[in-house]
């Protein structure tokens, strides 16, 4: 099931609901888990449907015969649907999270057991709050990023919004 198809089932069966108190929502991504053989192309969210459409298109099948190439690309892609989820669907009040939930696979040269957060809000305040903890702006953290526990950036994150 690619990412596209997923986040737009979350708009229309929780986000697009009017009159509802703040959602907290834990998405997982799908397409960046081995094995990338099939990466579909982000299509207009006007097109997803009921999914049937990703049946027909053409897929990224890199993953198949090389698989660093393949994971990148992967990762590119649920990237990508994220971002454009935000800009179709986010509104002001939008906060989005990212974070990798494991390392990648042995096969992936390099990888270990860091995984990257990005935080993407709309309202410049939000980002504001954060300031201090010494991120770098956009996807790639610098050398000299902290590296903390989940634990310890969940109690950052609540103490930063007074939770």
């Amino acid at each position: 099931m690619p990412d596209q198809f997923a986040l737009q089932a979350l708009q229309t069966l929780e986000l697009a609901k009017g009159n509802r108190p703040p959602i907290f929502s834990e998405f997982d991504t799908t397409s960046s888990h081995d094995p990338w053989a099939r990466i579909t192309p982000l299509i207009a969210w006007n097109r997803v449907g009921n999914g049937s459409i990703f049946k027909r298109l053409p897929a990224d099948r890199t993953g198949v015969t090389d698989t660093q190439q393949g994971f990148a690309r992967s990762i590119e892609y649920s990237m990508r649907v994220l971002y454009s989820f935000i800009e179709r669907y986010g509104t002001k009040n939008t906060v989005l999270i990212v974070l990798g939930d494991e390392q990648p696979s042995r096969i992936i040269q390099q990888a270990n057991h860091d995984v990257p957060i990005t935080i993407i809000a709309h309202d410049p305040k939000v980002i504001s709050r954060l300031s201090s903890w010494g991120w770098t702006n956009g996807g790639l953290p610098s050398s000299t990023a902290p590296v903390w526990l989940m634990s310890a950036f969940r109690d950052h994150f609540f103490d930063a919004f007074d939770y």
